[in-house]
């Protein structure tokens, strides 16, 4: 009871009874408030001010949460677009590194594809020397004989090996393509070390033959032999080929090389023109050589201009090199002769025939090995011979030098 008072007192003391006065056009009015209607306005008054209060803080709160939202999400936006401007990046940097690999790829080709078509052109200039490099094979010549190496240098399709593996495939790394390529440019650079160690190894081989015949490398290299000179002209194609070298250094490798080769086949050339095979195949002897000699009809010195092979009458006599026939029928002290033009300044002399053979006339182009006559001593002879003579450049050289030197070029 007593707690019940104390409370009436403290809400009576809150909330008295109160009246408002008010005045319109002389008229006094009031109203009275009532504690209860006092303490239901206040109530309601705390009411609203506390939803006010409550909506503002929720208001507050969920703006913070739309904030940390958005700024999240700003965040992971940016990431996302920093993200997608790295992968473009690293996109367009691929596609720049594979143009530019693509870009040195066909540039490599295109070059290694240059270096092979000035290889094959050099190949088959060379080719027209019937130098084979690295052959051992011998060709027969017409009269069973064989000759050294004599093939074309036609080495393409053994080679063919050196252009294998170059086209581009996926996965191969740049690395790994332009070892390839390297190794291809190292065979190339090999093959011609190897073309121009044969062909000088091959020209010091012929220069040796020709220095064995007594003519002298130097006569027949001066400027009035059909070689040329000292200065040893490129082939035509060859140097159509260069002219369109984009690599400096590598045309002047293969100039140098097609000018080994160049002197090389000009050397064989005249190897082959020169008269280095005997005579008589087989069943002959020397009976007088060549140089001052006590003549046989009138016992004085005199020079003897041949030399002399003894055998059975109508013995085959064979060109001693390719050539065209100059001369046939008699010649004063010779007898029955055949001339024969060898080129290069050759010619050969086979004189005290028994008889032309059928088809050898004047303009008649024969090979090594052919019958030009029969062994017989029509003329100023004593008996059944051969007088051989070699010329070069109307001069009168020993036989048996050359044939002595066609021992290192023929086999019997």
């Amino acid at each position: 009871m007593r707690l019940r008072w104390r409370a009436r007192q403290t809400f009576e003391k809150l909330f008295p009874e109160r009246q408002i006065y008010h005045r319109s056009g002389g008229t006094v009015r009031y109203v009275s408030l009532s504690p209860w209607r006092q303490a239901l306005l206040a109530g309601g008054a705390a009411a609203f001010v506390g939803w006010s209060m409550y909506a503002t803080t929720v208001m507050i709160l969920q703006g913070s949460d739309a904030w940390k939202r958005d700024t999240e999400s700003s965040r992971k936006q940016e990431r996302n677009e920093r993200w997608l401007a790295e992968a473009r990046a690293k996109e367009s940097a691929a596609l720049a590194l594979l143009d530019e690999r693509t870009s040195e790829f066909e540039k490599a080709t295109a070059e290694f594809e240059r270096r092979h078509e000035t290889l094959k052109v050099l190949l088959s200039v060379a080719g027209g020397s019937d130098l084979d490099i690295g052959a051992s094979s011998r060709v027969l010549a017409s009269n069973g004989s064989r000759m050294l190496p004599q093939a074309g240098l036609d080495e393409a399709d053994p080679r063919e090996g050196r252009t294998k593996d170059i086209s581009y495939t996926p996965g191969t790394g740049a690395k790994q393509l332009s070892n390839r390529l390297d190794s291809l440019r190292a065979e190339q650079s090999a093959f011609l070390d190897t073309a121009e160690e044969e062909a000088v190894q091959r020209t010091e081989e012929l220069r040796g033959v020709i220095r064995m015949t007594g003519v002298g490398v130097a006569r027949i290299l001066d400027s009035g032999s059909p070689m040329g000179g000292p200065m040893i002209p490129l082939d035509s194609k060859v140097s159509a080929r260069l002219s369109t070298e984009t690599d400096p250094a590598f045309a002047q490798r293969v100039a140098q090389v097609a000018a080994r080769l160049d002197e090389m086949r000009r050397l064989e050339n005249v190897a082959r023109s020169a008269p280095l095979a005997a005579p008589l195949s087989s069943g002959y002897r020397t009976t007088s050589g060549f140089g001052v000699r006590t003549d046989p009809f009138n016992n004085r010195m005199a020079f003897h201009s041949g030399l002399d092979f003894a055998g059975y009458r109508g013995a085959p006599i064979r060109s001693t090199a390719p050539g065209v026939v100059t001369y046939t029928g008699p010649r004063s002290g010779y007898g029955t002769v055949v001339e024969i033009d060898h080129n290069h300044g050759f010619k050969t002399r086979y004189a005290h025939l028994s008889s032309v053979a059928p088809g050898i006339r004047r303009g008649t182009r024969i090979a090594i090995g052919d019958v030009v006559g029969g062994m017989g001593s029509t003329g100023r002879s004593t008996g059944t011979h051969l007088h051989y003579e070699v010329w070069f450049r109307d001069k009168v050289y020993d036989p048996r030098s050359f044939i002595r030197a066609g021992r290192h070029v023929h086999e019997g």
